[in-house]
């Protein structure tokens, strides 16, 4: 048993000894570390225990060119767009807005005319020739007695023509004795005919109110010379024409 116990003692003892040896040898290497050369860990200050950023120095950063400027335009870009498409939304939208009220104010009149309706004159001025269609009277440019289907309205060049009842332009067209002229249809088989037009301001199948303007007065056709500037006006029922002064207002 007393040998046993010094082999373990003894082993023991080598044990500590490999130990002291190894610490031995580690402090030495530090401590040749601290001062012959410099330290392998990079001394960062601590300022408040703040981490202080290092910084590159300007001159040693890498530059991409034309990145900043880039970067600007293209935001500058990407404004102007949005301005553009702000502004361009901005001016359509009342424009819209007004189309669609138009459209549905058109899609709404009621061409509901009749023999109690009574209409609105086209242009004010005297009435040169009369509605005759039972005898004829005397037109002074032909020099001849024949039936007229209508009125001629004395009027002054580029006067505006008012339609005279809420209407759907059914015809446009030019004669030589009507020159422009504008047909109406005004519901319940009315129509009306006006002539002697400039510069119309309807299209065909367009509906129209009451008052809106067709066109203007032009100079006379080769058949009204001597009448002067007028317009020719005419109300058919059942393309029948009628006297239009029964349905003036």
């Amino acid at each position: 048993m007393s040998q046993l116990f010094k082999d373990k003692v003894f082993l023991v003892l080598l044990v500590l000894g490999l130990l002291t040896i190894v610490a031995a040898a580690g402090v030495i290497t530090i401590q040749r570390g601290n001062d012959g050369g410099q330290s392998p860990y990079l001394q960062v200050p601590d300022d408040g225990n703040l981490i202080a950023e290092q910084t590159i120095p300007q001159e040693n950063q890498a530059v991409v060119a034309g990145e900043s400027n880039a970067k600007q335009n293209i935001e500058e870009e990407l404004q102007a767009a949005d301005s553009t498409m702000a502004a361009a939304q901005q001016e359509t939208e009342p424009q819209t807005a007004a189309a669609a009220a138009d459209k549905e104010a058109a899609t709404s009149l009621v061409l509901n005319f009749n023999d109690a309706t009574k209409m609105t004159w086209p242009v004010r001025g005297n009435v040169i020739l009369d509605y005759s269609m039972d005898s004829t009277i005397y037109f002074p440019t032909l020099d001849q007695y024949k039936c007229n289907p209508g009125i001629v309205i004395q009027s002054d060049v580029s006067t505006p023509v008012a339609a005279p009842a809420n209407a759907k332009i059914e015809e446009i067209g030019t004669n030589e004795e009507l020159g422009d002229y504008v047909v109406l249809n005004m519901g319940n088989g009315y129509t009306a005919v006006c002539g002697q037009l400039k510069e119309l301001q309807v299209v065909e199948n367009e509906y129209i109110k009451q008052g809106a303007v067709l066109g203007y007065v032009d100079e006379p056709t080769k058949y009204y010379s001597i009448e002067g500037s007028n317009v020719f006006f005419e109300l058919l029922y059942q393309d029948k024409a009628i006297d239009p002064l029964d349905q003036m207002e």
